[in-house]
């Protein structure tokens, strides 16, 4: 694939290097101003007067984008795979090596040519349906690292006809920096198939009105996708043979783009092959994947419950920030500790953490939600890197950041949802950032009211788990239970 495929309006040597430039704030990430999407990626408004240092929630269009920029080789996962089949007598195929998919020459070589040796778990099971003859729909859950973008890139580059001159596949992205996340991989992937090219429909790239793309496969984002397919005429939607819809529970967070979804979709043929992805399946996510995809084959993570094994959880009374913070201080007096998460419910809480931390002397790097995507990225870095040995964070660093050394989690203040009840979902990605990879961790709660009290019991309900009451002033006490 030459690097001429690149949509005109794109810079290649910026838009295509490793390190993409995100000096500005992330365009099209954010949500629009006074609006923040929740943990499920749900929009909702942000309550007036907190001057930005209320509770920070998770934008699941910035968690993607922060994955991606941070993950650079595939994460070790241990989720098994859940496969339901649209027609369950049909035999079920997973591969083991690539040569096993009888890939064209050129395409295999650039799957090495990338560093990939064999098929990730989700690629094993997925990319068996997505090659197949006649082609087949599909539902898959995936995370990024997982090697999801690579496998359905790979299933364009083979589904397409080099010798047709017109658009074939169509891939839509949620946002600008997520397509060229996309494009990148499909143009490494296709480096020794010249006669394939691809298009970006995005903002910015003007075509002229009326002129057929030539293109075999487009990338881009909702709204400037459906204007090719209709204001402009660019794109024969008729022709289209493979659509694939990444990201689909931030599509559906984004204002405007699960309509415009739909509206590109029907204009689709019947016999349009369907592959539809998603990190996460709220409700929300299912009924638009109903509305996209039909009969469709399903593959999905099972819910990993084993990582709390290997973390020992415990509780710690307080009565206020300052109480949290000389615990915390006896903790590290008592434990050997590689690094730390600190988590907080707001930025103000987080930002007076991060300084009493520093002046006792210790490396910490702040991260929260005002920094830009690009900021949050250097600053994970160089926590991974060793740098700093301790990261206070908000909720937007409680999912998907996996730093091996990390031994030691303290929720400084608890996770709670809405109603004031304990957030159990977001309490098992925050203390699961430690005991990664089979490795034994600590888990640390500062109760500091009855309520506070009150969440530590829901969530041993919850999980069914025991968490432990810690004296912190007791260095004999705290050696013998963490020991």
């Amino acid at each position: 694939m030459s690097q001429n495929s690149w949509a005109a309006a794109v810079d290649v040597q910026e838009a295509t290097s490793s390190q993409l430039d995100f000096s500005k704030k992330v365009s099209g990430v954010r949500g629009p101003r006074n609006v923040i999407g929740d943990i499920n990626g749900n929009i909702m408004p942000v309550k007036a007067g907190n001057g930005g240092w209320g509770e920070e929630r998770v934008n699941l269009a910035e968690q993607s984008l922060l994955n991606k920029l941070i993950r650079r080789s595939l994460v070790r996962n241990r989720n098994q795979v859940e496969v339901l089949q649209a027609d369950p007598n049909s035999p079920l195929y997973s591969v083991k090596t690539f040569e096993e998919l009888r890939l064209k020459p050129e395409l295999l070589k650039g799957v090495y040519n990338m560093g990939f040796n064999r098929p990730s778990r989700i690629q094993e099971n997925a990319l068996p349906m997505m090659l197949a003859q006649p082609p087949q729909n599909l539902i898959a859950q995936s995370q990024s690292g997982t090697g999801k973008t690579a496998a359905f890139s790979l299933a364009m580059l083979s589904h397409v006809n080099p010798d047709n001159k017109w658009t074939q596949c169509l891939c839509i992205a949620p946002t600008y920096e997520l397509a060229l996340q996309t494009g990148q991989v499909i143009e490494q992937m296709g480096k020794f198939c010249p006669d394939v090219k691809l298009a970006y429909a995005i903002r910015g790239n003007r075509m002229e009105r009326g002129a057929k793309l030539q293109q075999q496969i487009v990338i881009g984002t909702p709204g400037t996708v459906h204007d090719w397919c209709t204001k402009y005429k660019l794109i024969d939607p008729k022709k289209i043979t493979m659509f694939v819809l990444d990201e689909a529970d931030v599509m559906i967070a984004t204002q405007g783009h699960r309509d415009q979804s739909i509206r590109i979709h029907r204009q689709l043929p019947m016999n349009c092959q369907m592959l539809f992805f998603s990190a996460t399946f709220e409700d929300s996510v299912w009924r638009f994947a109903e509305q996209i995809v039909s009969e469709p084959n399903i593959i999905r993570l099972k819910r990993e419950e084993e990582t709390l094994d290997t973390i020992k959880q415990f509780y710690v009374n307080c009565k206020e920030k300052e109480d949290k913070f000389t615990a915390l201080c006896n903790l590290y007096g008592a434990l050997t500790i590689a690094q730390a998460m600190i988590f907080c419910k707001t930025r103000k809480m987080a930002a007076w953490l991060t300084e009493s931390l520093t002046k006792e002397g210790h490396q910490v790097a702040l991260l929260s939600g005002e920094m830009t995507v690009e900021q949050r990225a250097a600053v994970i870095e160089r926590f991974r890197s060793g740098k700093e040995k301790v990261l206070v964070t908000t909720n937007v660093c409680s999912r998907g950041i996996d730093v091996e050394q990390v031994s030691l989690v303290v929720n400084f203040e608890l996770p709670v949802d809405l109603d004031g009840n304990a957030d159990n979902d977001t309490y098992l990605h925050r203390i699961g950032r430690t005991g990664r990879f089979g490795r034994r961790g600590f888990a640390v709660n500062m109760v500091d009211s009855e309520h506070s009290m009150d969440i530590i019991k829901q969530i041993e309900m919850h999980f069914d788990r025991k968490i432990i009451k810690l004296d912190t002033s007791n260095l004999e006490e705290m050696e013998n239970l963490i020991s």
